[in-house]
Formats: structure tokens, C-alpha cells, sequence
């Protein structure tokens, strides 16, 4: 247990090293941006960001391994302890100045999710847990919520902005859960999105096409707030380029079914 909090306190630091930086950079204006692919921008403050997540992460566990969403993402993910970053959740709210935006910071130790760091740049808030040491945002234990009527929930969501083959599967999904559940919201930024299913103000949360550092940290976090986490085709392993469904027990069920079922 000691081990992980250390590995916590780690990941908190370097997190909170990126989110300064964050805070004080200005948007770049557009012929500043990259473009990775359709819809999919990059920036010189996400390569920064993730450089210094990086120093602080191999220089207080050196042999740790970094794979990042901007320098490093073809790492193999081989290690005892195996970082998964994301340096720069919500790049084009940060380019647009819409506060929404995160670092993501997530620990495989021998192969298995087991540490999670969410800091939300502009309110300044940390999040974060570890296998068996529960989900926190300061001194407040998170949990998901007790809600069990579907028609009274609030699902998070995500676009799948990048790949629009799925779009046509993904809008007749969410007209199922609009007429299943009291609302629906996309702010544009996966981590802060888990984060708000572990501190049960999303009852539940999807995504058709998500990569293994929106969601390493996040993960964590749900399930050790008690919420359940997994691929759309009921797999645990959600550390995949793909598709993520997560909430209370009750209400995981009923989106994951409902999902399939459309």
C-alpha cells in the first residue's frame, strides 16, 4: 500500500508541474496548431507538457517506463512500472480557451491499472486513487452515485470526432440514452468526464473510440470509487484504442445493455 501512495504522490507532483505550466500559457492562434488527423490538434504546450511530466516521472522512479500521447506513444508497455500520460487532456478546449482541459496521469504496476491522477487545470482540483486505497479529491472520498433509475440519470459522453465511420452507430446510441435517461452532456475532455462518474455527478459516462492515455488514470479512479469499467463488449481491458462504458453497478448495466442492444 505504502508503494502505491508513493507512486501517487509521484504522479501528483509531475501532474501538478504540467497544470502550472498549463495554467500560465496562453493559447497559441491557429497557425500555431497541429493537426494529427481530422479534428485531432497538437500543440507546442502538449509537447511541453508531457516533457515535463516525463523528467519528474523518470527521474523520481528511474526505471519506470513513459508512454505519452505526444512524444512516446509507440512505447512498449513493458515494466514493472509502466506510466501512461496523457499531457493534455482536451487540447482543442485549451486552443479555444474553453476550461476544460486536464492532465491525466495513470500507473500500470506489473501490467495492471492500479494508480490515477486527474488534475483539472483551471480550477486547480486534484483527483486521484489507487488500488485498494479508495478515490479522493482532497480530503473528500469519492463515490459513485446510488442512483438506479435510468430515467433520472445524467450520462456523460464523448464524440468520436476522430473516427467518423462509427458517427451514424454513435448518434443512434445516444438518441437510445436520450430517451432513456434525464440528460446527456459532452464537455470534451474523457479524464475530467471519469472523474465526474467517481464523484457521482455522471451517473454514467460512454465513448465509441478512446486511447489508452484518456483513460488510464480515470479508470482507477471509477473503480475505486465502487463504479464499474469496460469496454463496450463487457471487457475489463480498457487500456485499448476503443470503446469505454463505465457507472454505478446499476446504471453501467443498463447503458452497457442498451448500447449493445442499438
Amino acid at each position: 500500500m505504502r508503494e502505491l501512495k508513493d507512486l501517487v504522490d509521484v504522479a501528483r507532483r509531475a501532474a501538478e508541474r504540467a497544470a502550472r505550466f498549463l495554467r500560465h500559457t496562453t493559447p497559441p492562434n491557429t497557425s500555431e496548431w497541429g493537426e494529427k488527423g481530422r479534428h485531432d490538434f497538437v500543440t507546442e504546450a502538449d509537447r511541453r507538457s508531457e516533457e515535463l511530466i516525463t523528467e519528474v516521472l523518470t527521474h523520481d522512479v528511474p526505471d519506470s517506463v513513459v508512454v505519452g500521447e505526444e512524444l512516446s506513444s509507440r512505447a512498449v508497455r513493458t515494466g514493472e512500472v509502466v506510466w501512461i500520460v496523457d499531457p493534455l487532456d482536451g487540447t482543442t478546449n485549451f486552443v479555444h480557451g474553453y476550461p476544460q482541459y486536464a492532465v491525466s496521469i495513470g500507473a500500470l504496476v506489473r501490467g495492471t491499472p492500479q494508480v490515477g491522477v486527474v488534475h483539472d487545470v483551471r480550477r486547480d482540483v486534484v483527483s486521484w486513487g489507487a488500488s485498494g486505497l479508495g478515490s479522493w479529491q482532497d480530503e473528500r472520498r469519492l463515490q459513485v452515485s446510488a442512483l438506479a433509475e435510468p430515467r433520472h440519470a445524467l450520462v456523460g459522453t464523448g464524440f468520436p470526432f476522430k473516427d467518423l465511420s462509427v458517427l451514424r452507430r454513435y448518434l443512434d446510441q445516444f438518441a437510445a440514452v436520450m430517451g432513456g435517461a434525464s440528460g446527456v452532456r459532452r464537455a470534451g475532455a474523457a479524464a475530467l468526464d471519469l472523474v465526474d462518474v467517481a464523484a457521482g455527478r455522471f451517473d454514467a459516462f460512454w465513448e465509441l473510440s478512446l486511447a489508452p492515455w484518456d483513460v488510464a488514470a480515470g479508470v482507477v479512479l471509477v473503480r475505486e470509487a465502487g463504479g464499474v469499467v469496460t469496454t463496450l463488449d463487457g471487457s475489463d481491458d480498457v487500456l485499448q484504442h476503443g470503446s469505454i462504458v463505465a457507472g454505478n453497478p446499476t446504471l453501467h448495466r443498463w447503458l452497457l445493455d442498451l448500447l449493445k442492444a442499438t
